[in-house]
């Protein structure tokens, strides 16, 4: 009987443990938090669309139908490459094949004074977290009797135009603008002032500029005033310094959101002491074209912490899709090698890629086709339901959008600080 270890239940893990299928094989699912999370829609639970229920699942029940699987809760906190262990906080698991897949943190590009005044969103935590930040900026603005105060109050900024940042803003707009519209006495929620940063000279690099023009347009349908070529100097607890060119511009905002930067989990820095191997920028362990280390045919990395060159010898992006696919194709890889069979390279299917940037608006670049509008948000919609583990959480989850789609309300708006 032989032994993988699955570092990490996110979607590369998860995947692998569910494809290792055989009998002779005995697979070791190790994870410190005890459920499967879909990250994707981790911003509708923080601006109150969703509730973290809806888009988590318990790891043992997701795999409880696999007889070969075990799951593990447990921290790991670092790798004996030659000895083949991986070592935990309480103890060590030997193994014939690891698989590490411990997904990504919020990048703060050395300001990690930032984190504390503008959360990312890579966690339940950090999205119930940002929930109640930007109701209780309603609320503040609500009982303020200074306009400064208020108009403080009532500034959103959210920092990095990606998707993530993207999605954010629009459900940001809908809020202020729809949901909370008649719940207030002294304010007008649609005064709130939203403000979306991106360095670079456009929103959504990774799309074609046609549709990330359309998705500009539709966030000012919302209120989202869209500031492109301008950087980040400072965040604080009383708001932003923002610089274009060579003009500084103090932000007086409550609510800073952080959308703009990842880097892999720490652990690939122990993997890269414990193989020699070097991280790219974003902290990435460089993997083979079987997902292998260097020099380490029973290590697998894969999903966003694995520097993996597609077709185009460009890094493969750090999405679902990517660590899906890779995790199916090391568990094949794993079964042909005790058969004594051989897999060929991994090679990624591109499938396209979405956005959402509210209630009927959306952008899809299928690759063969690129639109936007009402025919992309429902194509998002079908997509995202189907990447949910479990059927449960699909109808959970339809259930609420069409609530929400009819009645603009978010019934998830609990402040839980």
């Amino acid at each position: 009987m032989k032994r993988v270890v699955v570092v990490g239940g996110g979607f590369g893990g998860l995947y692998a443990a569910k494809a290792l299928r055989a009998p002779d094989i005995e697979v070791v699912l190790v994870d410190r938090r005890n459920f499967h999370l879909f990250q994707p829609l981790l911003y509708q639970v923080a601006t109150g669309g969703l509730s973290p229920a809806d888009i988590a699942h318990p790891l043992r029940s997701v795999l409880k139908r696999r007889r070969n699987v075990n799951v593990m809760l447990a921290e790991v906190v670092g790798l004996d490459a030659k000895g083949s262990r991986v070592l935990l906080a309480d103890g060590e698991l030997a193994y014939d094949s690891v698989v590490v897949a411990c997904g990504a943190e919020n990048h703060y590009f050395g300001h990690a004074d930032w984190q504390e005044h503008a959360p990312g969103l890579k966690s339940v935590e950090e999205a119930t977290e940002i929930r109640s930040r930007v109701l209780l900026a309603f609320e503040a603005a609500e009982r303020a009797s200074d306009a400064t105060v208020r108009a403080s109050c009532l500034t959103f900024v959210v920092v990095g135009g990606g998707p993530t940042g993207v999605e954010l803003a629009g459900a940001l707009g809908e809020i202020a603008n729809h949901t909370l519209k008649n719940d207030f006495r002294s304010i007008r929620p649609s005064d709130a002032k939203i403000l979306l940063v991106e360095g670079a000279d456009r929103l959504l690099l990774a799309y074609k500029p046609a549709l990330a023009e359309r998705a500009a347009r539709d966030l000012a349908t919302l209120g989202v005033v869209v500031r492109t070529s301008t950087l980040v100097d400072a965040i604080d607890a009383a708001g932003v310094t923002l610089r274009a060119g060579d003009r500084s511009e103090r932000v007086g905002a409550r609510t800073v959101i952080w959308a703009a930067g990842v880097r892999a989990n720490p652990l690939a820095e122990r993997i890269a002491a414990a193989t020699g191997v070097t991280l790219d920028r974003q902290g990435r362990v460089p993997v083979t074209a079987d997902l292998s280390v260097t020099g380490f045919p029973n290590l697998f990395v894969i999903g966003d912490m694995a520097q993996c060159q597609g077709a185009d010898g460009k890094p493969l992006p750090g999405v679902a899709p990517v660590a899906v696919q890779q995790g199916a194709h090391v568990a094949r890889t794993i079964i042909a090698r005790l058969r004594g069979e051989t897999v060929g390279p991994f090679r990624y299917r591109d499938r396209g890629s979405m956005a959402t940037i509210g209630r009927a608006r959306a952008i899809a670049d299928l690759g063969f086709i690129a639109y936007g509008g009402f025919p992309a948000w429902v194509t998002w919609l079908f997509i995202h339901l189907m990447y949910l583990v479990e059927f449960e959480n699909r109808m959970l989850v339809l259930f609420q959008w069409a609530w929400n789609y009819f009645t603009w309300n978010r019934g998830a708006r609990l402040i839980t600080k």
